[in-house]
C-alpha cells in the first residue's frame, strides 16, 4: 500500500485510520522546501478509503502547537461529527479525539480544518475521502487529484498571512499545486479511459480546468454521480468544489498536454492561462473502459414552482474596527433561524456584492433549481455551488433526521472568516 493511502485496520465491520496533524517539511518541487502543516507527515494527507454504509473511525491526535479541528467536507453525518467548533471542543495540541461515523453516499469528499482555517489550510493540512459503492464503477485507471495554490515571499517560504486585500478578495497563491507538488506531470495510456476525481482545496482560487482543449467527460459533482454523462472541454470548480471525469481516449502516443487553469473573472482581478501540471499520453494499452449512458437517477426536490422558504442574502459592509466585515443577511457571523426535520427547504441565496461567492452547506446536499432564473445544464446533488455577482441561486434541501447546529458559509477562507457564515438549527418538530 502507498505512504498515502495508509489504513490501521479494517474489517467487515469497520474501517480504521490513525491521522495526526504537525508541522512539515513540505517539498512543493524539487529542491523547494517550505516549513508548512501535514497529516501523517505529508501533504495533501493521506487518502482515507471508506465503503458505503461501513462505519468508519478516524483516530486524531494534535501534534501542532494550536488547537485544531477537522471538517469532514460534503459527508452526510451526525452534526457532533461534523467537525466544526460549534459542535465540537477544538482538539488542543498534544490531545487525541476519534470521529466516528458511517459515510452514506459514495463520492469523492475531502477533509480539511475547521479552526483558523485561513492559516491551517493554506499552510497544507488537507486530504482526499473516498467512499467507494459496493459497485464501484471502474474505467481502466484512476487518478485523486487534489488542487491548491500556494503563496510563498521571497524567501522561499509561505507569505504571512492577513492584510485587507486578502480579507477582501482571498488569499490566491503564486504556485500552482496538485497533491502538494508544483506543476508535475501525469501519464495516461493512449486509447485508455481513466476515472479522475478531482478536489479544490484552494483557499480562494477557482479553478476553470481545461486539459489540453480536448473534450472529457464530467460523470460526477459534490454527491456522487449525475445523472447521466455530459461531454464538455471545462469544467469550473470553485473553492471547496469536487467533479469526477472520465479522461481519455487520447490518441496520440508522446503527445503532452496542459493541465490548465483558463482565465475566469471572479469579480477580484484577471490572469491569464495558468498551469497545474501535464498530462502525457503514455504507450497504447487496450481499453476495457465503458461509460454508463445512464449513471444514476435523481428524484427532483421539487417539481413545478417552488415557494421560496427562506432569503440568504450575502452581503458587505463597512466596519469602524475592521475596515469592512462580509455578512449575511447584514450580520456577520450570523444566527439564522431553525429549520425542522422533514420539512422541505427552497432558499433563495442572493448575492448583494459585485464579487462571486462559493456558498456551501454542511451536512446536507441540495439540488440546484435556478441559477438567476436559468435551469442548471443537468441535476445533481451539491454541497457548494457558486453564487455571481449580483446573482441569485436557489436551492432545494430535505432535512433528514440529523438534528443539531449546522452551518453554511462561504468557501473562500478569508470570506469566511470577515463574517460571511451563519449557524442554524436543525431540530424535531
Amino acid at each position: 500500500m502507498s505512504r498515502d493511502r495508509a489504513t490501521l485496520s479494517e474489517s467487515e465491520t469497520v474501517v480504521r485510520y490513525r491521522l495526526e496533524a504537525g508541522e512539515v517539511d513540505w517539498e512543493i518541487a524539487p529542491g523547494r522546501t517550505v516549513r508548512g502543516y501535514g497529516f501523517n507527515g505529508q501533504v495533501p494527507g493521506p487518502i482515507l478509503e471508506a465503503k458505503q454504509g461501513v462505519p468508519l473511525e478516524i483516530e486524531f491526535t494534535n501534534r501542532l502547537p494550536e488547537p485544531t479541528v477537522i471538517h469532514w467536507h460534503g459527508l452526510r453525518i451526525p452534526a457532533a461529527t461534523d467537525g466544526t467548533e460549534v459542535v465540537q471542543r477544538p482538539v488542543q495540541p498534544e490531545e487525541t479525539f476519534t470521529y466516528r461515523f458511517t459515510p452514506p453516499d459514495a463520492g469523492t469528499f475531502w477533509y480539511h480544518p475547521h479552526a483558523n482555517e485561513t492559516e491551517q489550510l493554506e499552510k497544507g493540512l488537507y486530504g482526499a475521502l473516498i467512499v467507494r459503492a459496493a459497485d464501484e464503477l471502474a474505467l481502466d485507471g484512476e487518478k485523486i487529484l487534489v488542487f491548491d495554490d500556494l503563496r510563498v515571499d521571497k524567501s522561499g517560504q509561505i507569505a504571512k498571512f492577513g492584510g485587507l486585500m486578502d480579507r477582501h478578495s482571498g488569499r490566491e497563491g503564486n504556485v500552482r499545486l496538485i497533491n502538494g507538488t508544483s506543476e508535475p506531470e501525469f501519464t495516461i495510456a493512449a486509447e485508455q479511459i481513466e476515472r479522475w476525481r478531482i478536489v479544490n482545496a484552494s483557499s480562494a482560487r477557482y479553478v476553470r480546468l481545461s486539459l489540453g482543449g480536448l473534450p472529457f467527460q464530467i460523470i460526477g459533482t459534490d454527491g456522487g454521480f449525475i445523472e447521466a454523462p455530459v461531454m464538455a472541454e471545462e469544467v469550473l470548480l470553485a473553492p471547496g468544489d469536487r467533479v469526477e471525469l472520465a479522461v481519455g481516449p487520447f490518441e496520440k502516443e508522446g503527445d503532452v498536454l496542459g493541465i490548465d487553469d483558463l482565465p475566469y473573472y471572479r469579480g477580484t482581478g484577471k490572469k491569464g492561462v495558468e498551469r497545474f501540471g501535464t498530462i502525457r499520453i503514455a504507450k497504447r494499452l487496450a481499453s476495457t473502459a465503458r461509460v454508463p449512458a445512464r449513471l444514476r437517477e435523481i428524484a427532483p426536490l421539487v417539481s413545478g414552482t417552488a415557494s421560496v422558504t427562506r432569503t440568504v442574502k450575502l452581503g458587505f459592509k463597512m466596519s469602524l474596527r475592521r475596515g469592512f466585515d462580509f455578512v449575511i443577511d447584514g450580520e456577520p457571523h450570523h444566527h439564522d433561524e431553525p429549520v425542522n426535520v422533514g420539512e422541505l427547504q427552497v432558499w433563495d441565496v442572493v448575492n448583494t456584492t459585485q464579487i462571486d461567492h462559493p456558498f456551501h452547506l454542511h451536512g446536507f446536499f441540495f439540488q440546484v433549481l435556478e441559477i438567476d432564473g436559468k435551469k442548471p445544464a443537468w441535476r445533481s446533488l451539491e454541497d457548494v455551488i457558486n453564487v455571481p455577482p449580483k446573482a441569485t441561486v436557489r436551492i432545494a434541501w430535505y432535512p433528514d433526521d440529523r438534528p443539531g447546529m449546522w452551518m453554511y458559509h462561504c468557501h473562500i477562507l478569508e470570506h469566511h472568516a470577515a463574517g460571511m457564515m451563519a449557524h442554524f438549527e436543525v431540530k424535531r418538530p
